[in-house]
């Protein structure tokens, strides 16, 4: 389970101050898929970054029990020195996991070639996203945070992430956002709507879509 409480988020911009996410109170249940739909530059990667710990808020708290990956689709976290494989084995130890096991998984599941044994830095943005997908699948969490990875690779490679996510929501939660109803669709059960620096929960993912549209035509 994860609690958000009364998280606020405001970058200082030229414009002035961006509020990201205004005083925002919300549970995310255990073992639960929930997408969270919002136009871009609402704020959605930001809040998987402070969901994840990657970000830190600039007032509120969020509580997390249990184990969190970070955002999947979000490479910020890696080393760009270093190659693919030895980003793996260093998360690995981090997370007090068997190190031949993960980076064997992780490549196997990445498809990088070669380019596994390179410098992040190399990596394209879908290199990145592919790399930090196949390593998030390496490792056991009881949540899941996806930044529309999905849209990354060939149509085999999201038939994978797909497979994947499948197994993953039998144990552990999921949290996703985008701004593509049909993504949200494929993998979650309830969703949220992020807008203006709220975040309302819906019961399903047609009834998030509907309020989605309306801000939008309003």
């Amino acid at each position: 389970m994860i609690e958000l409480d009364h998280v606020t988020k405001v970058y200082r911009t030229q414009a002035g101050r961006n509020v990201v996410l205004d005083d925002v109170s919300v549970t995310f249940p255990s073992r639960e898929s929930i997408g969270i739909l919002g136009r871009n530059g609402a704020g959605k990667s930001t809040l998987l970054r402070i969901i994840g710990g990657a970000e830190m808020p600039t007032e509120g708290k969020i509580h997390r029990h249990g184990k969190v990956s970070w955002p999947i689709g979000f490479g910020g976290g890696f080393n760009g020195s270093l190659s693919g494989e030895e980003n793996c084995r260093f998360v690995a130890r981090i997370y007090g996991q068997d190190v031949d096991t993960v980076v064997d998984a992780t490549r196997e599941f990445a498809v990088l070639g070669d380019y596994f044994f390179e410098a992040v830095r190399t990596y394209s943005s879908g290199m990145r996203a592919r790399l930090a997908f196949g390593l998030s699948m390496a490792i056991d969490f009881d949540t899941y945070l996806v930044d529309e990875v999905t849209a990354v690779g060939d149509k085999l490679f999201r038939e994978k992430c797909r497979l994947a996510f499948d197994a993953r929501r039998e144990r552990a939660g999921l949290i996703m956002v985008s701004h593509q109803y049909s993504i949200l669709s494929e993998y979650c059960r309830r969703c949220a709507v992020l807008d203006g620096g709220s975040l309302r929960m819906y019961d399903s993912v047609e009834e998030a879509s509907e309020a989605y549209e309306a801000k939008l035509s309003a």
